[in-house]
């Protein structure tokens, strides 16, 4: 047995957006594995319900429901967080993944390319609204739960650096920049509750519906391979759990974590500089 599979989260409560596929289905259902009560929150409900009802022969009948959520209103994410605590008691663990990609600017049919001026405005605004002032929305309904519970995460899926300066990739990379913002900002301000704030990227286009069909021709040419899913099952574990305390405002990559380490060299190994720096001190 590998360390990260020791891991157990007995007894925590986390709600996982976009939940229902890809990276959210994976590592929701890493999380029950690991003991956690889990909300398997998504736009479609029936696909979450279906996601949640997968994992409770191991989980346990009752430590899991999918439910629909659409964190674009924030009524919806107050009601997922009030589910959850109803639920299981409390809330311990937020994982924001849902979101929409180039995938969804692509398949408008007012998209006439990616490039940002022959793009259909409406779906970059709802790329952006639903990727950033979503991750606000369930963070902002989540926060006073965690700090309540006296101990607490929120993990911010964001991209690569290359990927959010990558051409034709506007309303996608700069949501990310902007969570990636979200992070350090809500980590300070949360700072000293018991709760901690951090990102977690894959570290490379991952097999789900974000990649667009001009990213997957593009990897094909270069001879480049899409990553699994199961990239985010470690380092998302070792978030969510105690050994990771303390550890805030910093990110992590899915694809750099080694699994034949300690739990703490790993972790090491799979830390990543912030994308954004602080400015050097004046006359530098």
């Amino acid at each position: 047995m590998s360390a990260v599979q020791q891991i157990r989260l007995d007894g925590r409560v986390a709600i996982v957006t976009g939940a229902a596929a890809g990276l959210g289905r994976t590592m929701a259902q890493s999380l029950a594995r690991a003991g956690a009560n889990v909300v398997f929150a998504d736009i479609n409900g029936p696909a979450a319900e279906a996601a949640a009802g997968e994992i409770q022969g191991v989980a346990g009948a009752g430590r899991t429901k999918g439910v629909a959520c659409d964190i674009t209103k924030l009524e919806d994410c107050r009601r997922i967080v009030a589910d959850a605590v109803a639920s299981f008691g409390a809330l311990h663990i937020l994982v924001n993944n849902a979101g929409k990609g180039p995938a969804h600017v692509e398949a408008s049919a007012r998209t006439k390319s990616l490039k940002f001026w022959e793009a259909d405005p409406d779906i970059w605004r709802l790329v952006i609204t639903t990727n950033v002032t979503g991750t606000y929305f369930m963070s902002h309904a989540a926060a006073p739960h965690l700090i309540a519970a006296g101990w607490g995460r929120i993990v911010n899926i964001t991209t690569s650096l290359p990927t959010m300066q990558r051409r034709t990739n506007s309303p996608y990379g700069v949501s990310k920049v902007a969570i990636e913002a979200e992070t350090l900002i809500f980590s300070k301000d949360i700072e000293g509750t018991g709760v901690t704030v951090n990102s977690l990227i894959p570290g490379g286009a991952v097999d789900t519906d974000f990649v667009s069909a001009p990213t997957r021709a593009d990897m094909k040419a270069s001879g480049r391979k899409i990553l699994q899913p199961e990239v985010m099952i470690a380092p998302i574990l070792w978030l969510a759990s105690t050994m990771s305390d303390g550890v805030t405002g910093r990110r992590y990559v899915g694809k750099n974590w080694d699994a034949s380490l300690p739990l703490d060299k790993a972790a090491a190994g799979a830390l990543e500089a912030p994308v954004l720096r602080a400015p050097p001190p004046a006359g530098r």
